[in-house]
């Protein structure tokens, strides 16, 4: 459609005086070495050969078991063998949950099996299972709402739908059913509960993850559905009220056990100005090999860090941690905080979203270290990545940090498919796209490099709760 002139001449002038209210920005110097790093990192192949190997040669790495124990022995090697500085392992020790046998069938009104898998911490069934009757709540609210006792004897049935999102915020509000759900029906007198899977797939893997039990409460049997089947077992409730389940979960929780962190660093010239700390955690649920969550995120950190390693030496010294035990509990986070509680942090950081590029990042840091965010939402812009509005602060394993005010930057990861393969057998190498994972590395190259060779000095961030 032609516009007339007339009205082109209407919209200049509502336009430029919107334009000249505006502040302009001055320009931000960058060490033209980051944009070079950071462009290198484009053709990284370190972040891939390390989650090849880790998902290939260990496998699924349950925290606090064998497997765990054997990813560390394989991250020591394979750090040493990249150049990296005082390699070496931090150990504590956690209660240890390990999967048994999980069935579930629908005994009536339509007879057949559905494919589900326990939730970390879940109670067990006597091992001849138990059949009850289901109660269906549509939500988690319509749980919340169900009169005290109201459960007695009953298998409770929460499917609340998780939506796909960039940001990945519907894993806060969808699942609520899976990290508190089960605590609250057996506190309503629940044997039993299922969950719709935190997931944002349609198939028949699983999505398992941990549950929270408060103190008093007996851990009750408490499993996720596969999408599928939890919308199979809506269609049966949209046909009657009367189903019962017989439902067959073994976990055991084994004694205290052995877990550690694997830290390895690369040698600053400054030892006053603080250290960095960045990277991922190494342990995984057991269902797959654990490629997205997180080999990805201990291999994009690692490779991003070596290209310091390799470069002039950086101001501050950067200390790569593979996190042990994040998925029960955030174990390894929370022994590397208290360690380390008395040292100076110029900011920490983490990746554990998959592998998917890289979109906003955020910061933490106090005013005297300001223009930092800056240089970094310049030397980003390249590479797609906008600068949000949040404080920094996210991440399970540095969360611990933050607390103490050390400063932060986010780097977000495009969560549209990552909630499709989380937490379930499809969590494989496949998932990941080699040049997206370059993406990631070229990013955090950046925010490394800028951060590391920082002629600021800084105090605390203010913490984040």
């Amino acid at each position: 459609m032609r516009i007339a002139p007339i009205a082109l001449a209407g919209i200049a002038a509502i336009a430029v005086p919107a334009i000249a209210q505006r502040a302009l920005p001055g320009a931000v110097k960058v060490d033209p070495a980051v944009a070079k790093a950071r462009d290198a990192a484009l053709k990284d192949d370190v972040a891939y050969d390390i989650v090849e190997g880790l998902t290939t040669e260990v496998g699924q790495r349950l925290a606090g078991t064998e497997a765990e124990a054997r990813a560390r022995a394989w991250a020591v090697v394979k750090l040493k063998a990249l150049g990296f500085k005082n390699v070496h392992i931090e150990t504590y020790t956690m209660p240890v949950w390990v999967r048994g046998e999980e069935k579930a069938e629908i005994v009536g009104p339509y007879p057949q099996k559905l494919t589900l898998a326990a939730l970390g911490r879940s109670g067990a069934t006597p091992p001849a299972g138990i059949t009850a009757p289901v109660v269906y709540f549509p939500t988690f609210n319509d749980l919340l709402a169900a009169p005290d006792g109201s459960l007695t004897g009953k298998i409770a049935f929460i499917s609340n739908q998780m939506k796909t999102t960039q940001d990945g915020s519907g894993y806060g509000e969808y699942g609520a059913a899976r990290f508190v759900g089960p605590n609250i029906a057996a506190k309503k007198g629940a044997v039993a509960v299922i969950i719709r899977s935190i997931g944002t797939d349609h198939g028949r893997w699983p999505h398992t993850g941990g549950t929270n039990w408060t103190p008093g409460v007996t851990p009750i049997p408490a499993a996720a559905l596969s999408v599928a089947d939890a919308e199979q077992l809506e269609r049966i409730f949209a046909r009657t009220d009367k189903v019962s389940l017989h439902l067959t979960l073994t976990p055991r929780t084994l004694p205290d056990a052995e877990s550690g962190t694997v830290v390895a660093k690369v040698p600053g010239t400054d030892p006053k100005a603080g250290t960095i700390v960045v990277g991922g955690h190494l342990d995984s649920w057991d269902l797959a090999t654990g490629a997205i969550d997180d080999g990805a995120g201990v291999a994009i950190t690692t490779a991003a860090a070596k290209r310091l390693l390799d470069g002039p030496r950086p101001r501050r010294t950067i200390r790569v941690v593979w996190f042990g035990a994040e998925e029960p509990g955030g174990f390894g986070g929370a022994a590397y905080a208290k360690a380390h509680a008395g040292e100076t942090f110029a900011m920490a950081g983490e990746s554990d979203f998959g592998a998917d590029n890289i979109w906003r990042f955020n910061v933490n840091f106090p005013d005297s270290a300001k223009a930092i965010g800056d240089r970094i939402g310049v030397a980003l812009a390249p590479l797609g990545i906008t600068r949000g509005r949040e404080v920094a602060g996210d991440g399970t394993d540095v969360g611990p940090l933050f607390k103490l005010g050390v400063s932060a930057v986010d780097l977000n990861q495009s969560g549209t498919r990552y909630f499709d393969w989380h937490h379930t057998a499809e969590d494989t190498l496949d998932k990941i796209d080699p040049e997206q994972l370059r993406q990631n590395v070229a990013a955090w190259t950046a925010v490394l490099w800028i951060v590391a060779n920082a002629p600021e000095d800084w105090g605390k961030a203010t913490p984040k709760d």
